[in-house]
């Protein structure tokens, strides 16, 4: 019993050095990349095996992450509870982990989806974990703008794995998520920000001051308002989206509004919390009305 029992914290410390919350956003904005791909259901083996390629490839990214930052997560009350941070994972373990997953996701989509998706994960995998987390996030305020690309990725990596193609609309898809990263992290920035001040970490609220990143917050809300209309645009979508989006967008800029000229204790992770379901949603429209007949509206 007590094997079983170590065994089992053993194997979470494992699932947690992959991020899972994180993990499981990209899947799902990857599926709904490939269902808006194709007309009717996706092929089932881009679909099963670009889910899990794109999967273990972001897990691995994120167990990367994790190896760069020990020292960061150690100072962050946030993070300090990470397994290498409290040692229930090694170096060794982690880095071997983070290979196996990451050489596993590639393996998976070159063989057996295509060579076009195994490469453009790999480079969000190299962008994230490498140039983001090792470079952007300790020299630039604008770490989380130009990391951003990479979090962005899954719904144009999810487009790929099904069609062997970059289409514009999945690039659309791509630029809500570019666009939602900022007010979303700056939010979590706001509330954590002398945290990251004492691990000398340059995010905005600390190098501009708390007023510059909610006057941000809430420009970058008003851009990303007008970002989302672009699926009903072009098009993409039809009047459910647009109606459900917008409903979502106004209250993403009541809390930014409220962020900006009222800001209250806890209303950062509030506003970080509601940025979360935001993006789920929007997603979640876009694939509903992707399969609801143009007629019946």
């Amino acid at each position: 019993m007590e094997q079983t029992l170590s065994l089992r914290a053993r194997l979470n410390e494992y699932y947690e050095l992959t991020k899972p919350r994180v993990v499981m956003l990209i899947v799902f904005t990857a599926i709904v990349g490939m269902f808006l791909a194709v007309p009717g259901l996706p092929p089932w083996g881009g679909f099963l095996w670009g889910t899990l390629g794109i999967a273990l490839q972001a897990a691995s990214a994120a167990a990367v992450n994790q190896i760069i930052d020990r020292n960061i997560d150690a100072r962050m009350a946030r993070t300090c509870g990470r397994p290498l941070v409290t040692g229930a994972l090694t170096m060794t373990e982690s880095i071997a982990f983070a290979t196996a997953l990451g050489i596993g996701g590639f393996v998976l989509l070159w063989f057996l989806v295509n060579p076009l998706t195994a490469v453009l994960t790999q480079f969000t995998l190299i962008g994230y974990a490498g140039i983001y987390t090792l470079y952007l996030k300790r020299a630039t305020p604008q770490n989380i703008v130009i990391g951003g690309a990479a979090g962005a990725a899954p719904p144009v990596l999810g487009w790929v794995a099904v069609t062997g193609e970059v289409h514009p609309h999945s690039l659309i898809l791509f630029l809500i998520i570019f666009i939602w990263t900022p007010p979303h992290f700056w939010a979590l920035a706001i509330e954590r920000h002398k945290e990251y001040a004492a691990a000398d970490i340059p995010m905005l609220p600390v190098t501009h001051g708390l007023e510059f990143t909610r006057t941000q917050v809430l420009l970058y809300t008003v851009l990303l308002t007008a970002v989302t209309v672009l699926p009903f645009a072009v098009g993409m979508s039809g009047w459910l989206y647009l109606v459900g989006t917008l409903i979502l967008d106004g209250l993403f800029l009541y809390y930014a509004f409220r962020l900006k000229y009222a800001p209250l204790p806890g209303l950062p992770m509030k506003t970080f919390g509601y940025s979360i379901v935001y993006l789920m949603a929007i997603f979640t429209l876009l694939l509903v009305d992707h399969y609801l007949p143009r007629a019946a509206l």
